[in-house]
């Protein structure tokens, strides 16, 4: 009976918690066995604490043998001087054996994470491992599809539960379904029903990583250390970041703008599953609070409107409202006029040497880089004084501490902002640089005659109600617009706005 317990539970390792191991207590309870046999200590667990409170407590109350065949121990044969010292030795080097595993397994998954390299037993969803590399990611060509699908389903309006229905109705197989189609075992907690299906929540996971633009993000979560399996969560500071590190499968410009949308609160009403163009983006002139829409009616006839959000709930700003339809007519002709500014700034540009907007680039970012240089120093004077502070009793350990890491990650801050703008520098003497991409956003739209979502969050960052008769548009990019306008008027030429917003751009002498 011994040969067939050995054989039983010979697969027992350090985890005592195991199934294996937690069925044989109970045979050792029941008086199914009584005598417990391993290859050496090491087999049995490498808890030292564990380790001996079985051999040296646990066993020896229940009458059951413990036999160690390499170290030549078996507790029959009675415990002697040598035993009682050695034993407990030996589980303790186990137990630091296992330690330092732990401790080089995870210095070099670390250092796998830094060099970009994915760690993750399953690849996430629109992406598989490469044949060649197991530690790369290369685009799933159906799943992915899927991805681009969905971000462009939410820069449409839909919602995120609109999304989900939309796929489950179109019999879409959902992230975990897909794995398991492709011949993966992968299983997780969240699954509540004998087939996954798409939600909500599964959506909005998929719109808000930023994986799918080719940032590999690992590390957010870590354990204790090797006993205990209960996962935290890192700070973010701490975790890995590795930007451009795989081929995106959504631009950084429609992420951006996703990202955006799932910030504003853009709730949908229950008989409809897209949101209205303008929604989240209109504001109150004078107090900045959200308009709502209403309906009202009257002789019959409905009439949508914004007001106000801070007026209907506490009546601390002025009554003012907009009809939903004038609103929204004005908004398109005003944005209509900045794309013909804009398709105008282009010819311009396209006529005028890029050298003096380079210069000019060049000098601004030469001149933030000597402030953040400045700053760079401050921050390492700011240490040293600190510690002297410290070694004269006027600050305690505890805050020269705090203090000291706040100053250290401010200047790493600072050092990181130096090397973008020095690597902005070299991409503009390079040419190579999509500064005035944006340009480019407002031109795919040049024939626009209605007023979508897609269009609405791409190129318009509020509108402003001033009153039922005055609205005012700030659209994206406006910072960036001003600075070429500005340019344009070092390099010799004069920008006339007229009253409807119109720019004419006049030349002193000719380009």
């Amino acid at each position: 009976m011994i040969f067939q317990c050995f054989q039983k539970y010979r697969y027992l390792t350090s985890a005592f918690e195991r199934p294996a191991f937690k069925l044989m207590l109970e045979d050792i309870k029941k008086g199914i066995v009584d005598c417990v046999i391993v290859k050496d200590l090491s087999r049995f667990g490498r808890e030292y604490i564990d380790s001996s409170r079985y051999i040296e407590r646990l066993f020896p109350a229940l009458g059951v043998r413990f036999i160690a065949i390499n170290d030549n121990y078996d507790s029959l044969n009675g415990k002697e001087q040598a035993d009682e010292i050695i034993i407990p030795f030996k589980n303790l080097i186990n137990d630091a054996y296992c330690r330092d595993i732990s401790v080089k397994i995870r210095s070099h998954l670390e250092v796998k994470r830094k060099n970009g390299e994915f760690i993750g037993s399953f690849a996430p969803y629109g992406y598989q491992k490469s044949e060649n590399d197991r530690n790369s990611l290369v685009i799933d060509p159906i799943a992915a599809g899927i991805v681009k699908d969905i971000f462009r389903m939410k820069l449409h309006g839909l919602s995120q539960d609109a999304i989900a229905n939309r796929l489950n109705d179109a019999g879409v197989l959902s992230p975990m379904e897909y794995k398991n189609a492709t011949g993966s075992n992968y299983q997780t907690s969240f699954k509540t029903s004998d087939k996954a299906i798409w939600s909500s929540v599964t959506v909005r996971r998929i719109l808000e990583n930023e994986l799918y633009i080719g940032n590999l993000v690992q590390g957010r979560q870590t354990t204790p250390n090797h006993k205990v399996k209960k996962t935290v969560l890192k700070p973010e500071k701490d975790w890995v970041r590795i930007e451009k590190n795989h081929e995106a499968i959504i631009s950084d410009r429609d992420f951006s703008i996703v990202q955006r949308l799932l910030g504003m609160d853009t709730r949908i009403s229950p008989k409809q599953s897209e949101v209205y163009s303008l929604a989240g983006l209109i504001v109150c002139a004078d107090c900045g609070a959200a308009m709502v829409r209403k309906n009202a009616y009257a002789g019959g006839k409905k009439y949508q409107y914004y007001v106000c959000s801070r007026n209907k709930e506490t009546k601390e700003c002025s009554n003012h409202r907009i009809a939903v339809d004038r609103l929204e007519e004005t908004v398109l002709q005003l944005l209509r006029v900045q794309i013909s500014n804009i398709l105008d700034l282009k010819q311009v540009m396209e006529k005028v040497s890029t050298i003096p907007f380079q210069e000019l680039d060049i000098k601004e970012l030469e001149k933030r880089i000597e402030q953040k240089e400045t700053e760079i120093e401050r921050c390492k004077e700011l240490r040293n004084m600190l510690y002297e502070d410290m070694k004269d009793g006027i600050v305690s350990k505890e805050d020269y501490m705090e203090l000291h890491e706040a100053y250290t990650h401010k200047r790493d801050s600072a050092e990181e902002s130096v090397r973008k703008m020095k690597q902005e520098i070299k991409d503009i003497l390079a040419s190579n640089t999509d500064k005035y991409k944006w340009l480019d956003y407002f031109a795919e739209h040049q024939n626009i005659d209605r007023l979508t979502r897609n269009v609405a969050v791409e190129l318009i960052d509020r509108v402003r109600v001033i009153d039922r008769n005055s609205i005012e548009v700030v659209f994206s990019f406006e910072d960036c617009y001003k600075e070429i306008l500005n340019n344009l008027q070092h390099a010799g030429c004069k920008v006339v706005c007229d009253e409807h917003g119109r720019v004419r751009f006049e030349w002193k002498e000719a380009v």
